[in-house]
C-alpha cells in the first residue's frame, strides 16, 4: 500500500548548525538528498524535514522568507509514543540549543510540550492516550 509522505521545507541561517541540532535529537541525515544548500533530515519513514539555506529556499518561492524568531509561519507537530518520549525529545532539543516554546499542555489523556529550533521554527511534540481515541 502506498504511504503518502510529507516533506517540510524550512529555511535556515546556518545549515551546519541546523544539521548538528537535528542529529543531536536522534534524527539521521539522508546524504542522497543533502548538499551544501540542503540537508534531508529523516524524522520517520514518512516525514522528512528539508533544511534549506535561505538563498536556496528563495529559489522555490517569490514570497518573502519569514523570520521565524519574530513571526509564526507554521507550527509543526510530531506525535510521540508516550509522555516520557515527549519530555525526552523536548529536553534533547533544549540541550542542543533550542528553546522551550509555550507552556506544557497536560490534559490527562493528552500531553504535549514544544520547542523552537535554532531558526525559531516551532516543533510541538504531543502524546495522546490511545484508549481516549477509542472512547
Amino acid at each position: 500500500m502506498y504511504q503518502q509522505m510529507i516533506f517540510v521545507n524550512l529555511p535556515v541561517n546556518d545549515l551546519d548548525a541546523s544539521k548538528k541540532f537535528f542529529t543531536e535529537l536522534g534524527y539521521t541525515l539522508n546524504a542522497q538528498f543533502s548538499d551544501e544548500n540542503a540537508a534531508s533530515v529523516v524524522i520517520s519513514d514518512t516525514i522528512v524535514a528539508m533544511l534549506l539555506t535561505k538563498p536556496f529556499y528563495s529559489t522555490f518561492t517569490k514570497k518573502q522568507i519569514a523570520d521565524a524568531t519574530a513571526t509564526s509561519e507554521v507550527l509543526i507537530c510530531l506525535s510521540a509514543e508516550s509522555r516520557e518520549k515527549v519530555d525526552e525529545l523536548v529536553d534533547k532539543a533544549i540541550a542542543a540549543g533550542g528553546t522551550e516554546s509555550g507552556e506544557k499542555q497536560d490534559q490527562g489523556f493528552m500531553y504535549g510540550r514544544a520547542f523552537d529550533d535554532l531558526d525559531g521554527h516551532t516543533w510541538e511534540v504531543m502524546w495522546m492516550d490511545p484508549a481516549a481515541l477509542e472512547g
